[in-house]
């Protein structure tokens, strides 16, 4: 189970060890090497080294990227191996966490046994904003449905302003941008994916 990071570095370190052995195990399973997932990701081969040896802490920007290039969802590429056909997911249980880099939280809330559908939670701090890569949505659909507080949600050149109970579904990929353009209230939404 990932917690929510804040000042603790033994949290920070056990997050980024986890998700280090996840990017290591996905980049071998698929005898990839640095030089082929930095071509097919966007990112640089130091910086996947880097993110493989823990050394430094992955914003959600750059597991998009790698999440798009190994076709998983950035949810897939958090989480550990679970296994199990767990079809209920307690709210401790439910993982938590934080990208260092915008202060965005993100709650996986699916079970593990969920296959077809992931609802994930995500709250973006004030004048916070995230971009990914349209190669972070080919392979699924998705929605998105404002819980609190608005979203600007720019998909390639269109840009939809989502309030609160507003529900966007997103067409062909594009690359996006999360943003909250508030100065003082975060943004929570809930995001819905279909594979």
């Amino acid at each position: 189970m990932y917690i929510i990071v804040d000042d603790m570095s033994d949290t920070v370190n056990d997050i980024d060890r986890r998700i280090a052995a996840r990017v290591k195990h996905e980049r071998e399973g698929r005898g990839l090497s640095l030089a082929q997932l930095a071509e097919s990701s966007g990112v640089s081969k130091a910086m996947i080294s880097r993110i493989e040896r823990s050394e430094v802490s992955a914003t959600a920007a750059l597991l998009g990227r790698l999440s798009g290039a190994f076709g998983l969802t950035v949810s897939d590429l958090l989480s550990a191996d679970e296994g199990g056909n767990a079809k209920l997911r307690r709210r401790a249980e439910q993982q938590h966490w934080k990208d260092p880099a915008t202060g965005f939280t993100r709650t996986a809330l699916s079970p593990a046994a969920a296959r077809r559908l992931q609802l994930v939670q995500g709250e973006l701090p004030p004048r916070a904003r995230i971009a990914y890569p349209a190669a972070s949505y080919g392979f699924f659909t998705q929605q998105i449905w404002v819980m609190a507080g608005q979203l600007v949600f720019h998909e390639g050149a269109t840009r939809h302003v989502l309030e609160a109970g507003d529900c966007l579904e997103l067409s062909e990929p594009r690359d996006c941008k999360f943003e909250n353009a508030s100065a003082k209230t975060p943004c929570r939404y809930l995001v819905a994916l279909s594979l």
